[in-house]
């Protein structure tokens, strides 16, 4: 089957024409704005991309155009078409699906030459840490020797692809509540029908297409619905949100996990080094050199996931024990060393307010363990997403950026005043309106020993590499 991707370049569907060119599908595809690391691992696989939507690539002719969600009917200032080749695929009356329909048919729920039955999929839901956990399961589930397959919303260092077909039975999925394209605006994990689904949290987002919180759980019910009464739903103990969505109705077997649940999964003991328990019994003990709470709590989520397919918690800490992490989640990008200390850059994807919050409060705990508590946090970031551009959470802020020492925001592109929403930090923010000018006022305050945490779910301009070499002195 040839199939071409409209909106190729996104981490999904990236991961998607991965695994269609791993099936032995040709794969075509296009795209705006490409960047890495996705841009990379396409051009490796030699898959061809063409930059843009015009109606031109109909030449390609492929058995199925597959519609990313970035694709809409919208239209420009001139009053034509943003998307051409949807118009043109539309008035040709060719063949089209989303992404998730695609894989759902052809991956999901359809035994390939690598898998002797349909898989037992694991989908991992939640406003953050999706893509963290699903990495962690992914790696427990290897490291346990059952070659999963797995699509992950990000590159794993463990594994160096965002997704890929395994070799067994198991097939683990990063579950996104975004909806699924234009034409299908239910949420795209409805479309995976797993066997284990995780939900790892839930709050207010994608403000962009859902009205209020109550608009999500209903979507997260939706997912419930699908789970079949042989399988597994791996919920957080400490979320009312998610309490609310089983209480519409759950037909599966429930495990609970968090901090101090006494039923289900508990950690305790600090974030690196902790003791896994089971009901109140010690089964596991996880030493690893992940830092934050948050990512204690993924740890018992994707150990109880992992345990419905057989892998017995002790072999799942084991395997925690050498998880590299995920790209872009707390990156080290580089190293500046300068008389009195080093200036450390890093890249993280945290965009939400909470995610915000708990990318710098991760860094400021693993900070003070290393007995580094004088060492300054400078957070770098710029309010990208969708949500974010609406100003649905800009009294949030200050909050998100309280454990930082000092903060700069790119507000590029804002209809709402940044400057009046970082107000009550004072002189701990400062606003730029491009990224020449918030390069300059960071090159101004960066100090030996400072960590310089850059935060965006977009390229942010190239502003790491800029840094680096702006703090050397090119």
């Amino acid at each position: 089957m040839h199939i071409h991707i409209l909106g190729i370049c996104g981490t999904f569907m990236g991961g998607l024409a991965a695994l269609a060119r791993e099936a032995g599908h040709t794969v075509t595809g296009c795209d705006t704005g490409v960047y890495p690391p996705m841009s990379d691992q396409l051009r490796a696989l030699g898959i061809e991309l063409v930059e843009g939507y015009d109606a031109a690539q109909l030449a390609f002719k492929p058995d199925v155009f597959v519609v990313g969600n970035v694709v809409s009917r919208a239209r420009g200032g001139d009053g034509k078409p943003k998307f051409p080749l949807m118009e043109a695929i539309l008035d040709a009356g060719l063949s089209y699906t989303s992404g998730p329909q695609w894989l759902s048919g052809h991956v999901l729920h359809h035994p390939t030459h690598h898998a002797t039955g349909p898989r037992h999929v694991l989908a991992v839901a939640g406003t953050h840490g999706k893509t963290t956990t699903t990495s962690m399961l992914a790696w427990i589930l290897e490291h346990a020797g059952l070659q999963p397959g797995f699509l992950v919303g990000g590159v794993p260092l463990n594994f160096g692809v965002s997704a890929r077909l395994g070799t067994g039975n198991t097939f683990v999925i990063e579950a996104d509540e975004y909806d699924t394209a234009f034409f299908d605006k239910r949420s795209k994990f409805v479309h995976y029908r797993p066997r284990t689904a995780l939900l790892n949290n839930l709050e207010f987002d994608h403000a962009d297409i859902f009205d209020d919180l109550a608009a999500i759980e209903r979507q997260f019910h939706h997912l419930v619905r699908t789970v079949p009464a042989s399988g597994r739903i791996v919920v957080n103990a400490g979320e009312a949100s998610l309490a609310r969505v089983l209480a519409q109705g759950c037909w599966s077997e429930q495990v609970l996990f968090g901090k101090d649940t006494p039923k289900g999964f508990s950690a305790h003991g600090e974030p690196h080094d902790f003791e896994v328990r089971r009901d109140g019994q010690t089964v596991a003990r996880v030493q690893w050199a992940i830092s934050g709470v948050h990512n204690q709590l993924n740890a018992l989520a994707a150990i109880a996931a992992a345990e419905h397919v057989g892998v017995a918690p002790a072999l799942a800490a084991e395997a925690l024990a050498g998880f590299q992490n995920v790209k872009r989640r707390m990156e080290v990008r580089g190293v500046v060393q300068r008389s009195g200390g080093a200036i450390t850059v890093y890249d993280d994807f945290a965009h939400h307010p909470t995610a915000i919050h708990t990318t710098i409060d991760g860094l400021r705990r693993q900070l003070n363990a290393a007995g580094k508590q004088g060492e300054r946090i400078l957070a770098i970031f710029e309010p990208r997403s969708n949500t974010m551009k609406l100003g649905t959470m800009t009294a949030q802020l200050p909050w998100s950026l309280e454990c930082a020492d000092l903060a700069f925001c790119h507000a590029g592109g804002l209809d709402w005043d940044a400057r009046a929403a970082l107000a009550p930090m004072g002189a701990r923010a400062q606003v730029a309106d491009n990224i020449d000018a918030l390069l300059a006022l960071v090159q101004v305050a960066a100090r030996p020993g400072d960590h310089l945490l850059c935060m965006s779910n977009g390229g942010f301009g190239g502003i790491h590499a800029r840094l680096l070499d702006a703090l050397r002195g090119g």
